[in-house]
């Protein structure tokens, strides 16, 4: 069976919608950018690529018109080289990865440009939504509520304002970090002369979180200081045969190992990365403690640290340089960031074995573990 690796990762700054320094770039213009920025990085022959596979979660008005084969022109990409998009809600562009790999293995295939986009300033519950009534009735949270369903599973774990409240601090004390330190500069693609991320605030504390109002429960617990921001932003991977990268002289991150999704209780959507990276480590053959470094996305700092405490993993593990909370999450563009940023994790840090999972809308999860060859 041929293996699939991670041969390069770019994104660009994630900014906060309706409000940052993306609010005027084009999703097909962000993307392509992006990809252009890749391909220049990773030295690959662009004659190479067999396709472009992109998620979004909302593929409609500027991110409509198959974004996936828009962007192949807007790239100065070879004719030949074909395009798609594709939807599973906040993990699409993992499931972009996941999909690239499972052609790998089958022959089908040995270089793809895998991930997404979103601009949430253009496009944000889509332009004519028409949830089916009787399903709409039968599970009121399954659409657009995902703020409920943070509050169901804090309320479920029993998880305190005050404990999501020191996860947010955490994540921004982490991401300002990595900013600080340069971690971000090698990854992000400069956009109109934006090249850092938009939603990092260094200075949050408890006092100034406190002031913040209940925005989904006035009896719960969750705000937005402990929720992930609106966001514009894309993120793109280059998935590789293994043979042929390094035939090329591709600069390997990591090998594909194991992925997976598994549905859940749409009322307790965030809990999705529990039983798919459970499913992940078991077709893994790996357990928990065998993973060096975990990137989970933080939709809601109450999804987070329930599914952290389910699973078993150890704090100094996860999302070393910032989540979603200071990061942001451009909802098609999520999972390529974590899993490329997972990669580079493993050569940075000398570690083993990475996993990259997150939560879904409508009641899934999604994980991909990795593991270095050097």
């Amino acid at each position: 069976m041929f293996k699939a690796v991670i041969a390069g990762y770019s994104r660009s700054p994630f900014t906060i919608a309706k409000k940052g320094d993306l609010i005027d770039v084009k999703p097909d213009e962000l993307l392509s950018e992006v990809i252009k920025n890749l391909i220049l990085k990773s030295k690959i022959n662009k004659n190479d690529i067999e396709d472009v596979i992109i998620g979004c979660a909302f593929p409609e008005g500027e991110q409509g018109f198959n974004i996936g084969k828009i962007v192949t022109f807007l790239s100065n990409m070879n004719i030949k080289t074909a395009g798609t998009t594709i939807n599973r809600w906040c993990g699409s562009s993992m499931e972009a990865i996941h999909i690239a790999a499972g052609k790998i293995s089958m022959g089908a295939g040995k270089a793809f440009i895998c991930g997404g986009v979103e601009s949430m300033s253009r496009i944000t519950a889509g332009f004519n939504p028409l949830p089916y009534p009787k399903l709409k009735d039968e599970n009121p949270h399954l659409y657009f509520t995902m703020g409920i369903t943070a509050e169901n599973v804090a309320k479920k774990y029993k998880i305190e304002r005050r404990a999501q409240q020191e996860f947010a601090i955490a994540s921004h004390q982490k991401a300002y970090a990595a900013q600080s330190k340069g971690y971000f500069d090698n990854e992000i693609t400069i956009i109109n002369n934006c090249s850092k991320d938009g939603g990092i605030r260094p200075n949050s504390s408890h006092e100034t979180l406190d002031a913040l109002k209940l925005i989904f429960d006035k009896n719960g617990t969750v705000t937005a200081a402990t929720s992930s921001p609106l966001t514009d932003g894309a993120a793109t991977t280059l998935i590789c045969e293994e043979q042929y990268a390094k035939e090329n002289n591709l600069d390997i991150l990591g090998r594909i190992i194991s992925t997976a999704v598994e549905g859940c209780d749409p009322d307790l959507m965030g809990l999705g990365p529990i039983g798919a990276s459970r499913k992940a480590l078991s077709r893994a053959n790996l357990s928990i403690k065998d993973i060096d470094i975990v990137e989970i996305n933080e939709a809601f700092a109450s999804q987070s640290l329930a599914c952290i405490k389910d699973l078993g993993i150890e704090d100094k593990k996860i999302n070393l340089d910032g989540g979603a909370i200071a990061l942001g999450h451009p909802l098609g563009a999520t999972g390529a960031r974590i899993t490329g940023k997972a990669a580079e994790l493993l050569r940075r840090e000398n570690k083993k074995y990475a996993l990259s999972t997150q939560c879904i809308g409508y009641g899934m999860g999604i994980a991909t573990i990795i593991e270095s060859i050097n």
